[in-house]
């Protein structure tokens, strides 16, 4: 996994429906960042609807433009590895960065001021530290989650920060979401 390829190992069914691997090997999609050297994400798959249809085959799900969301009403896995920070990134840069995770609205920086890279997403995302240590950015404060954390993530304004001296490695997954009616306006009244 140092290299940015994750292993990955998917199943599915024969003719006579018996269970398969028709895939294993590196997970093809990788997104490396020029911004920021020494971070990569490989995206491990994807669905488009919930339920999410099970064929017997199932095609390769990843590849195309890099997106940092889930297909409507479908979902994402990818596996992070966000290196030490070594300094902030000017305004051009977070423009850059959330346009090459195909999210450029996402950003929200401008409006928070914590973190150079606090974002905000439609969705309900669970992170998963597999290795090292980062902080969790929210609005009123931080909190450090090591590795064997799981972090549920419930639509906040938020930011990843590694402070310490060694990469963190997370998996997330991300579930498309839909903020409810009284959370949408309290949001849009305070101008988050």
């Amino acid at each position: 996994m140092s290299s940015g390829k994750v292993r990955r190992i998917v199943t599915g069914h024969d003719e006579a429906g018996r269970a398969v691997v028709v895939m294993d090997g590196p997970a093809p999609f990788l997104h490396e960042s020029p911004g920021r050297p020494g971070f990569w994400s490989n995206d491990i798959w994807r669905t488009s609807e919930t339920p999410a249809l099970v064929i017997p085959q199932p095609e390769e799900p990843t590849l195309g433009p890099r997106r940092q969301l889930p297909a409507a009403g479908g979902s994402v896995i990818r596996i992070n590895h966000i290196p030490p920070e070594s300094g902030l990134l000017d305004a051009g840069a977070i423009a850059r960065e959330f346009a090459a995770l195909g999210n450029a609205a996402a950003s929200t920086h401008r409006r928070s001021g914590r973190h150079p890279m606090m974002h905000r997403t439609e969705t309900i995302d669970y992170a998963i530290v597999l290795s090292g240590e980062i902080y969790l950015v929210l609005d009123t404060g931080e909190t450090l989650v090591r590795a064997g954390d799981v972090v549920v993530q419930c639509g906040t304004n938020h930011a990843w920060s590694n402070r310490s001296g060694a990469p963190c490695v997370l998996a997330f997954i991300l579930l498309d979401g839909r903020y409810n009616a009284e959370l949408a306006q309290n949001m849009a009244e305070a101008g988050a």
